[in-house]
């Protein structure tokens, strides 16, 4: 899947430049494959995303206004969606993307996923200390070599902290 964002690289509007580079910078930062599509230069990516912006997402003159993020055919949203994603940690599901393994988001996820629901409320009927206990199990299921790393690094800390402890011999000088 890739993600196009409508652009537009002559823009007047330094606003409209800043929030175009907030939401690219982001989208490298997170290594997400994107497609900067201009719709300053090409006549084709203005008619597509003007016409793929649900109406009731467009602005009351009719004409959205670039940044316009979509997955594929499927809209995601402007600017304002993204930063709020952005501020939630809820990015990759703004971008219907599946977050990657030991993210923030991918933990939340999890917890959600495995709460007990009635009538569609999140319900608290379990063990507060068991479920972080799965939740520890899952984060290192999640990070398990990052896990056997630090144990390895833990263990060779404390093999020369107990060398250091030990009380040296000294070489005999001879009977006195």
């Amino acid at each position: 899947m890739v993600i196009k964002v409508f652009l537009a690289s002559s823009s007047g509007s330094t606003a409209i430049k800043k929030k175009q580079q907030d939401v690219l910078g982001f989208l490298e930062a997170l290594k997400v494959d994107y497609a900067p599509l201009d719709i300053a230069c090409n006549e084709d990516n203005r008619m597509w995303m003007r016409e793929n912006v649900p109406v009731e997402k467009k602005p009351t003159n009719g004409i959205p206004l670039p940044p316009q993020i979509f997955n594929e055919e499927s809209y995601c949203g402007d600017y304002e969606t993204f930063f709020d994603a952005k501020e939630d940690n809820a990015v990759y599901a703004f971008l219907g993307l599946p977050p990657p393994p030991g993210s923030k988001e991918a933990k939340e996820a999890f917890i959600l996923e495995n709460l007990p629901v009635e009538n569609g409320t999140i319900v608290n009927g379990t063990n507060d200390a068991e479920d972080e206990e799965n939740l520890e199990a899952e984060e290192e299921n999640l990070d398990d070599d990052t896990l056997k790393a630090s144990v390895k690094e833990e263990e060779a800390q404390e093999e020369v902290e107990d060398e250091e402890a030990k009380p040296r011999e000294t070489p005999c000088s001879g009977p006195s």
